[in-house]
């Protein structure tokens, strides 16, 4: 057992480009869950749109790139509002029901036959990043040791970090005005803010937009990071992976889906790492009886939802979150 190679894969995981999309959809959803108390369960639509408004208008329609990441940026202002309009004035669950399944809705689209020449069907469109990675600095990747990265994935570490703390910054200022207040007031008792005068609706209706454009932004991360995306890359249990990684962080916590996103991909990657060496070779640590090679990638998952069931249970308001955050009236 090669603890060694565990803890490098899983602390790689924990910093790499994949922590970083879904610590964005994270935030995305703090501002929606946990700020405003509004339950999104489709934060993968608002990812897909991101993801594909920047490939369709790069390999589709060979526009520029930077109008590409325009694009996808309104793309998910656009399918905010779409949402928005006739369910931000019902119950909260009527939002997300409908989330959920404009979440599937758009991920069959992008992935049907009939819209390969747009979407690229199930295999995707994929040499949108090359000016991207034109615009890379750096002449090598970095090896550190405990850790190594490739030269493109450093300057996708880079890009992508930056977001990460320029959405915090963003959020903190944000909570900490009027503006933020009001959004807080909303998800305690939104007929005491109606009475005082103010839109909840308008006000529901930003903080649905500005979610969904940290979703794209994480969405954008991800078909960078990978120069290839497909609607398969957008199923429903990203979003639930994004909500995981809020609520181990803390939902209404600036920081919290950042650090949450990180704890989950290192447990993932750190658990899946363990059995998969557990069960290898001719004198495995675990016998086949027990337990296969094959049904080691699927322990991990059991094993953090067990994590997570366990979590919810003794400190439900996350590792950094606050329990009268976490005392929604999510309606």
């Amino acid at each position: 057992m090669d603890f060694g190679t565990i803890f490098s894969s899983a602390l790689a995981s924990a910093l790499g480009p994949t922590a970083i999309v879904y610590a964005l959809a994270a935030i995305g959803l703090n501002v929606h869950f946990g700020y405003t108390g509004l339950l999104n369960f489709g934060q993968a639509g608002f990812m897909a749109v991101g993801g594909f408004g920047l490939a369709v208008c790069v390999v589709t329609y060979d526009l520029p790139f930077i109008v590409g990441i325009l694009v996808a940026l309104i793309a998910a202002v656009v399918l905010a509002i779409i949402l928005g309009v006739p369910t931000l004035r019902l119950r909260a669950d009527y939002l997300a029901i409908a989330t959920i399944a404009t979440a599937e809705i758009l991920r069959l689209i992008v992935g049907a036959v009939e819209t390969k020449d747009v979407f690229g069907g199930s295999n995707g469109l994929s040499g949108f990043a090359s000016t991207f990675n034109g615009l890379n600095p750096y002449d090598r990747g970095i090896d550190i040791g405990i850790i190594s990265y490739r030269r493109s994935d450093l300057w996708t570490l880079t890009v992508g970090w930056t977001l990460v703390i320029l959405a915090c910054l963003l959020v903190w200022l944000l909570m900490r005005s009027p503006w933020g207040r009001v959004l807080r007031s909303i998800r305690e008792d939104e007929d005491a803010v109606r009475s005082l005068g103010k839109n909840v609706f308008a006000y529901k209706m930003q903080a649905l937009v500005l979610g969904g454009v940290f979703g794209g932004m994480g969405g954008i991360v991800l078909a960078l990071s990978q120069n290839n995306i497909k609607g398969s890359d957008f199923s429903t249990n990203v979003t639930f992976y994004a909500y995981t990684a809020l609520l181990i962080g803390g939902a209404a916590r600036v920081l919290g889906p950042v650090i949450g996103a990180m704890i989950f991909w290192f447990l993932m990657t750190g658990i899946g790492s363990f059995f998969s060496q557990a069960t290898r070779g001719s004198d495995p640590l675990i016998p086949s009886d027990i337990m296969t090679d094959t049904q080691a990638s699927l322990v991990r998952l059991i094993l953090v939802g067990l994590g997570l069931m366990l979590l919810m249970i003794y400190r439900p308001q996350g590792i950094f979150g606050d329990r009268k955050e976490l005392a929604i009236d999510a309606r």
